[in-house]
């Protein structure tokens, strides 16, 4: 095989390596009508939707191809109790901000957005993007265990939520053990998936995802780097041989 075609090959095989994202996002209000929910969840993997819930129902909904593979496993069971603890834990937060701060007017909405990466086994990152009356207002790193004031208003809201030892460590595990754990299993029927399955709409990147982004990019470059001067070096050695038979 020519030694280009093998670079080449060799990059698109890296380039390809397996890296899948689970994301939840949840919708919390303070208050809701009678018949309405006052928890709403989307689920997704790899931007291709698998569930939703409400609090209204009480029940999780699997979505696609996906959601039909995996719902009547364990890792379902347990995705599913998580998923009615977490919203409710949500909504007390909530509840206990203060409703006369300035950031809103009216009743108070939460959303909370959790998401997990993995490249192949390896965890890559856990991020929980939080927005306070729709207005996108924290970000936490749940890797490094850092929080992002995005709006200056909630500073107040992440001091207090940064203190708060039993919040941060149920964030931590949810993101970092609960949340890998579930895309592991995930994963292993998405090859099965068909190209018709119903994605969840791509939203304006957050700080985060930017940041993933960049890593990607800068891993990339450099591998395209190396390939060239893979190429290069075979070049000159061939140039070389033909120079000496001259």
């Amino acid at each position: 095989m020519s030694p280009v075609y093998f670079a080449v090959d060799l990059l698109l095989l890296l380039l390809l390596c397996c890296t899948h994202s689970l994301c939840l996002d949840f919708t919390v209000k303070s208050q809701s009508r009678p018949g309405e929910s006052w928890c709403e969840v989307q689920g997704s993997v790899d931007k291709t939707a698998f569930l939703q819930y409400d609090s209204e129902s009480n029940k999780i909904k699997p979505l696609g191809h996906l959601g039909r593979e995996v719902n009547a496993t364990k890792t379902w069971t347990q995705l599913s109790q998580m998923l009615r603890e977490l919203g409710q834990e949500l909504r007390t937060i909530l509840l206990d901000m203060d409703l006369e701060q300035k950031m809103a007017r009216g009743h108070l909405t939460l959303q909370a957005k959790m998401s997990c990466q993995l490249k192949g086994k390896n965890h890559i990152g856990s991020f929980w993007n939080f927005s306070i009356a729709g207005q996108p207002s924290l970000c936490l790193n749940v890797m490094h265990m850092e929080w992002t004031v995005i709006n200056p208003r909630a500073r107040g809201i992440k001091e207090k939520w940064e203190n708060d030892k039993e919040l941060r460590e149920h964030l931590r595990k949810v993101s970092m053990g609960d949340c890998s754990h579930w895309l592991r299993e995930f994963s292993e029927h998405l090859e099965e998936m068909p190209a018709t399955t119903s994605r969840v709409p791509v939203t304006e990147q957050s700080p985060h995802n930017q940041s993933v982004s960049m890593i990607i990019i800068g891993v990339a470059s450099g591998l395209i780097i190396i390939i060239f001067i893979i190429i290069f070096f075979f070049w000159r050695k061939k140039k070389d041989t033909i120079k000496g038979e001259e």
